[in-house]
């Protein structure tokens, strides 16, 4: 078994991440044993966890989870499916800068200066 998971931080941030030992992961973040960015913003809380079959899926869900806005988590974690959907239609209207299409936000002549 293995879960996709999302952490709060103690400054409302959000850490999303994957494990196939959900307790244990939780003990380590919660140690500061966890190089990188929970290292510095604990304590924290488990807010959000689903399990899956296969590492894969977990790592995929995370990926996903992690491109999603705050607003998009927050509605995922309650359970709120419409607007899950509704934000991800919005999402084609206004790229984040973690898409890859950067050039969208770019003013016409910082285009022509690439």
């Amino acid at each position: 078994m293995f879960w996709a998971y999302i952490l709060r931080c103690a400054d409302g941030s959000y850490y999303t991440g994957h494990t196939d030992n959900l307790e244990m992961r939780i003990g380590q973040h919660q140690a500061g044993e966890c190089a990188g960015y929970t290292v510095t913003c604990r304590p924290l809380e488990l807010i959000w966890s689903q399990d899956y079959p296969t590492r894969e899926e977990a790592l995929s869900a995370e990926r996903q989870i992690k491109g999603w806005c705050r607003k998009k988590k927050e509605a995922m974690m309650r359970g709120d499916w419409a607007e899950v959907s509704r934000l991800a239609q919005s999402k084609s209207a206004h790229p984040s800068t973690s898409s890859g299409r950067t050039d969208l936000l770019l003013s016409s002549s910082q285009k022509n200066r690439r």
